[in-house]
């Protein structure tokens, strides 16, 4: 009973905030709907996926919901967000997906949230198959990141574990494989001009759109987005030596750079396109919106971006999220399935359930706490 009455005044809070603006307080109770929705329909959180095939609860869009977990454990501590964390990594042993032995990004997105658990603790199993596994990496070539979400999935485990150990070779080595991706792939996955990444080498020119410009997938770019949020807060926690006042040169210049290019090309109803600057593909989606709400809040919050020229992109994107992705049981609408461009998952709408949720609602609670923070 006592769970039943706490969800209907969540359902009534959050519905307030369809139809005046968020309250700081409003926000907060729609990412708990959201949430919950989630921990009642994923209720053991060791059960494994069968979308096509079975695959670990391990596996990359999974994580990605815990990085939304923690960071709303941030600002609501509740004991059950670390209870259902826990039951998920002791259940994969606190191991990436696929043992240790593995480079894909992808296996190795979970270890963000052992290295976050990590940082609460100072359990040493927590980290141990992380340490084994990027030492292991460590070892190999640097040119493993070669599509742009592996920036997102891996990239911050490598600054979470210099954070964690003290260990600059970490922090390096993460760097190298950021800049090998940025400058060297396909003469460089990043298009500095326009501020705008390619997801992977298919989509460099003379790639184009049918109406001639240039294919840059919201959620891709999104995800890079993310990770220099979530890489240059480990740097601002850690010794400013000559080194990491040089990566984080880079990365805040890169991150600004995309700021202005994601303001741009906002939709009037706050959201963005799947495809950025394409006419190709025009239409809602929530990942990428998610995921910009999160960076663009984050840089405010941290005095990179002037609140003057960015915070009403943030109230436009939270009232787009709102009002039109957010059902009243906390389901959320528009997120775009799981692929590689801005064709994936078509078409996107308020109903279709996407053949995978958890990394929707990750990409809504990152996005949701920095905004509440900001507010």
């Amino acid at each position: 009973m006592k769970n039943f009455i706490i969800m209907g005044m969540m359902l009534l809070m959050a519905a307030g905030s369809f139809a005046q603006e968020a309250r700081k307080e409003d926000v907060l109770a729609t990412a708990r709907l959201v949430n919950e929705y989630f921990m009642k329909k994923h209720a053991d959180p060791t059960k494994a996926t069968n979308v096509g095939r079975i695959r670990p609860s391990s596996l990359w869009t999974r994580a990605v919901y815990y990085e939304g977990l923690m960071a709303l454990y941030e600002v609501d501590a509740d004991q059950r967000y670390i209870d259902y964390t826990d039951r998920w990594a002791d259940f994969h042993q606190w191991t990436p997906r696929n043992g240790i032995k593995t480079c894909d990004a992808d296996d190795q997105c979970c270890e963000q949230t052992y290295l976050d658990r990590y940082m609460m603790t100072h359990d040493q199993k927590m980290i141990t198959h992380v340490r084994e596994n990027l030492d292991l990496q460590m070892q190999t070539k640097i040119g493993w990141w070669t599509w742009i979400d592996a920036i997102q999935m891996a990239m911050p485990v490598y600054s979470k574990m210099y954070r964690a150990t003290g260990e600059q070779k970490y922090m390096d080595h993460g760097m190298k494989m950021y800049i090998w991706s940025r400058d060297t792939l396909a003469g460089g996955l990043f298009n500095q001009k326009e501020g705008l990444w390619w997801r992977d080498k298919d989509y460099v020119p003379p790639y184009q759109e049918p109406d001639g410009k240039n294919c840059y997938w919201s959620r891709g770019s999104g995800w890079v987005y993310a990770a220099l949020v979530r890489v240059m807060t480990d740097l601002q926690a850690m010794p400013k030596n000559k080194v990491n006042k040089r990566y984080y040169k880079l990365l805040k210049k890169d991150f600004i750079l995309m700021s202005k290019a994601l303001v741009a090309c906002q939709r009037e109803d706050g959201l963005w396109n799947p495809s950025l600057v394409s006419s190709n593909y025009e239409g809602k989606e929530l990942t990428g919106t998610g995921l910009f709400l999160y960076g663009l809040s984050w840089g405010i919050n941290n005095k990179i971006l002037k609140a003057k020229d960015y915070q009403g992109a943030c109230h436009r994107a939270w009232k787009g999220l709102i009002n039109d992705c957010v059902h009243r049981d906390g389901f959320l609408g528009y997120v775009q399935g799981t692929g590689k461009d801005p064709s994936a998952g078509q078409p996107v709408t308020y109903t279709k359930v996407p053949d995978f949720e958890d990394y929707g609602t990750g990409c809504f609670l990152l996005g949701a706490v920095e905004y509440y923070k900001m507010k």
